[in-house]
């Protein structure tokens, strides 16, 4: 991604986890990263990789709003040891990724799909523990898994952004996951699941809830 991306083999409970980390660029005027974002990628039996291109555009719009990111290849997919877990043993992934790239200070949560549907469990278990600054949501898979409600206290730090015309997760049932939590989505007009053609606009929305603020 930038000349300041650090190759990382962490320790899981399934083995290594292979993860990158990318180097915050400092807006003038700050002196040191924001924090860490952990960035988790869709489903690992479709080609889900940490490489994905929406998860990497999730980490420039983190890296440039001054955030230190780290992107990671859930169990089985690519250098990352063991094999798939349906979503149980990935949140112990993204769990155990934050304990080594951000045991302590200023942490943000984001995935992509199945990787949005991990991190939604994830916040929950974390959510009591410490103060989490930020949460992105892209694409989130609620029609094929149970996605985690948001807690009410980290609505405001947020952003749920779904494609109006996804063809593998519907609008609705992002919506129905929503609706009783009263948890607003912001649509992308036209935009599919991968945000074909709209990864610039994707990035856009991400910054501007980043900084936000700030």
């Amino acid at each position: 991604m930038n000349s300041q991306t650090e190759r990382l083999t962490l320790a899981g409970a399934a083995g290594a986890i292979e993860a990158v980390r990318d180097a915050a660029v400092l807006p003038e005027g700050l002196a040191a990263p924001r924090g860490v974002a952990v960035i988790a990628h869709p489903h690992p039996l479709f080609g889900g990789t940490m490489d994905n291109k929406v998860v990497q555009t999730l980490a420039r719009a983190f890296v440039h709003s001054g955030w230190t990111a780290v992107r990671f290849n859930f169990r089985g997919v690519g250098g990352s040891a063991g094999t798939h877990d349906e979503g149980r043993g990935e949140a112990e992934d993204l769990l155990e990724v934050v304990r080594q790239v951000a045991p302590e200070g200023p942490l943000a949560l984001a995935g992509f799909s199945f990787g949005a549907f991990v991190t939604s469990h994830a916040l929950a278990r974390l959510w009591a523990e410490r103060s989490i600054e930020r949460v992105v949501l892209v694409g989130t898979a609620a029609s094929r898994f149970a996605v985690a409600p948001v807690p009410p206290e980290a609505h405001e730090r947020t952003l749920v952004v779904h494609g109006e015309q996804d063809d593998t997760v519907p609008l609705a049932a992002v919506m129905d996951w929503a609706r009783p939590q009263i948890l607003p989505v912001t649509v992308v007009p036209g935009g599919g699941h991968f945000f074909h053609g709209q990864l610039p606009l994707l990035k856009n929305l991400v910054t501007r809830h980043l900084l936000a603020g700030a």
